[in-house]
């Protein structure tokens, strides 16, 4: 095993989850690191710390933009700790303090844990590495119970999309609820799309095109063909930014027909009202809000008309027309 290079600040929590949530991390070397972000002790809940493995001795852009990403640490005039990890796992070694969870009917675990034993639940297995998602930050937690009350309320979906897809968590934990639909997933990171690959064959997910299966694709939002050629889809997962949220509201109303479910989180409280208003101008109305901590999880449904339409007093030549359609 070849040394590891792990680079280390110390965060406020509220800084470490935000970090979780964004993936921020971009150096001029050839690796992807590997980040870790951890409570250092129970009794000081908001002293944590950031840790970072690389393959590579970190370059200074790397080294900047981890000071950047801690404005409690460039504020004390704290720098990274850059130290060296002989000849450990640093996968194995990113595990650490990451326990298990319980989120809905799900137990998700790494690697390094054992599954749950209760027939009652659902174990899926997911390790830290370059791609977001294990299931340890807020807007994940609420995207998995959001989605088993779903499934408890009676809900039936048979096309989904998991849009930003990450480590694959929540496309797997849509496939263990509504196992005859066909899922794709997608993200915008090629490294996302590979480790979810990896993710589905630990979990014995079946990769595919059809129903009971999971389709990968790297796309940039809905642009790719093949999600443009399933649509519209009845549920639409999207755990990613704020920003890209707003973007996408268009993209993800075509997408959409009357009923569709849209699960939207990534976003913080203060900009939850920025959001629904994106998708309300889309046709959807917001149907419920789970909170956790300050990280919203959203359920959105289409509605069958949205807009308004205006009758003619005169002909009007078809160009001219006023009507907007059904969704």
């Amino acid at each position: 095993m070849t040394d590891t290079w792990k680079v280390s600040i110390p965060c406020t929590r509220a800084e470490a989850q935000t970090l979780a949530a964004d993936n921020l991390f971009v150096s001029s070397a050839d690796s992807t690191p590997t980040i870790v972000a951890s409570e250092l002790d129970v009794k000081r809940p908001d002293e944590w710390m950031i840790d970072v493995y690389c393959e590579q001795e970190p370059d200074p852009e790397l080294v900047g933009n981890l000071l950047s990403l801690s404005p409690s640490a460039e504020h004390a005039g704290l720098l990274p700790i850059v130290t060296i990890v002989e000849n450990e796992d640093w996968v194995t070694l990113s595990q650490q303090g990451l326990e298990p969870l319980r989120a809905g009917r799900f137990h998700v675990h790494t690697s390094s844990d054992q599954p749950s034993e209760n027939p009652k639940l659902t174990n899926i297995c997911i390790d830290a590495g370059q791609a977001f998602g294990t299931g340890h930050h807020e807007t994940t937690m609420g995207c998995l119970q959001s989605l088993d009350q779903l499934r408890r309320s009676g809900h039936r979906f048979r096309n989904i999309v998991d849009v930003g897809t990450g480590s694959g968590l929540l496309a797997f934990a849509a496939h263990h609820l509504w196992r005859d639909a066909k899922i794709i997933a997608s993200d915008i990171d090629p490294i996302a799309v590979t480790v979810t690959e990896s993710n589905a064959e630990r979990n014995a997910i079946p990769l595919g095109n059809g129903r009971r299966h999971i389709r990968l694709v790297q796309s940039n939002g809905l642009d790719h063909p093949a999600l443009r050629q399933r649509a519209p889809f009845d549920l639409i997962i999207a755990n990613i930014l704020a920003g890209p949220l707003v973007a996408l509201a268009p993209q993800i109303a075509a997408a959409s027909t009357a009923g569709t479910v849209l699960l939207l989180a990534g976003l913080l409280s203060r900009q939850k009202a920025e959001v629904v208003r994106a998708y309300v101008r889309e046709g959807f109305r917001l149907t419920h809000s789970r909170l956790d901590n300050e990280w919203p999880c959203l359920t959105l449904v289409k509605s069958k008309k949205y807009g308004w339409v205006r009758k003619p007093h005169r002909k009007k030549s078809p160009l001219a027309s006023d009507y907007f359609g059904e969704c």
